[in-house]
């Protein structure tokens, strides 16, 4: 089941969608369904579309994406989201894709973005990097990503977006680098056990100290190597307040971002403003 809310939006709101996938090792299968949920969400109004965190690719075998990662501009993967962005006339944000990285055996984890033109627009590389252990559970991505440097927004159709990736939600003075946004968008593949507890609460707490919109597309079930990701790709109003969730397996959630809200939150609480340490 879709969740999809508009509360009554004004005249100048900007339909989002977040897509949540299960993926699998399978990388044409993967493509096959990110690509019928990019046209379900064009087909429900969205003007923008975001994919999760390595929508073309999950695997036991860290290494399979470094045999498939691509050099800016060229792949069968970028083809693949420049072609979906022009076909349904979207903003298209690309989850996440494995690109060709400075040391060897590693790959960037990079967000590239399109426009309805099939321009790319903007590219982010995924800057701080998972690691956990708990148990017989563990993650290192280091061992196969390398960081990204830079801090990425662009401008879109609802105004001015931020990029960050995952891992990245739990450092609040990379959103703060960003200045003043009107939507953050944060593909991931969060795990199950980090993010029972942690997923919603970090996501809400983003949107309400930036007072903007958070969109999260997210992995979401057990996929066919035995791992299993939280899902819950959400999309959060500048007050916190969840408009749209999906629990788990494949789908959309949207919503209207509307730039009154926007404004009239910061109005009523001037936070962003009363920072003492604003530039």
């Amino acid at each position: 089941m879709n969740v999809s809310v508009s509360p009554d939006p004004s005249p100048g709101a900007c339909r989002i969608a977040a897509i949540q996938t299960v993926s699998g090792p399978d990388v044409a299968e993967n493509l096959r369904v990110a690509a019928a949920l990019v046209a379900e969400a064009a087909a429900d109004g969205a003007r923008i579309v975001a994919l999760p965190e390595y929508f073309p690719l999950i695997t036991p075998d860290e290494t399979a994406k470094v045999a498939i990662r691509e050099s800016e501009g060229h792949g069968p993967l970028q083809d693949f989201l420049r072609e979906a962005a022009m076909c349904h006339r979207v903003w298209l944000v690309g989850g996440t894709i494995p690109l060709v990285a400075e040391a060897d055996g590693k790959v960037r984890n990079s967000t590239l973005v399109y426009d309805p033109s099939g321009k790319q627009v903007a590219r982010y590389d995924k800057i701080h990097l998972f690691g956990f252990r708990k148990g017989s559970e563990q993650y290192d991505e280091a061992a196969t990503i390398e960081a990204g440097r830079e801090v990425v927004t662009f401008d879109g159709p609802c105004g001015r977006v931020g990029l960050s990736v995952c891992y990245d939600l739990r450092f609040p003075e990379l959103f703060r680098a960003m200045g003043k946004v009107d939507l953050i968008v944060l593909p991931a593949a969060f795990t199950w056990t980090t993010g029972r507890d942690h997923w919603e609460v970090l996501l809400r707490a983003r949107a309400i100290e930036n007072q903007c919109y958070v969109m999260a597309p997210a992995q979401g079930g057990r996929h066919p190597g035995g791992r299993v990701t939280w899902g819950h790709s959400l999309i959060v109003d500048p007050w916190g307040e969840v408009l749209a969730c999906r629990d788990e397996g494949p789908g959309i959630v949207a919503a209207d971002l509307d730039p009154e809200r926007i404004a009239a939150v910061r109005e009523s609480l001037p936070a962003l403003r009363h920072r003492c340490l604003a530039t």
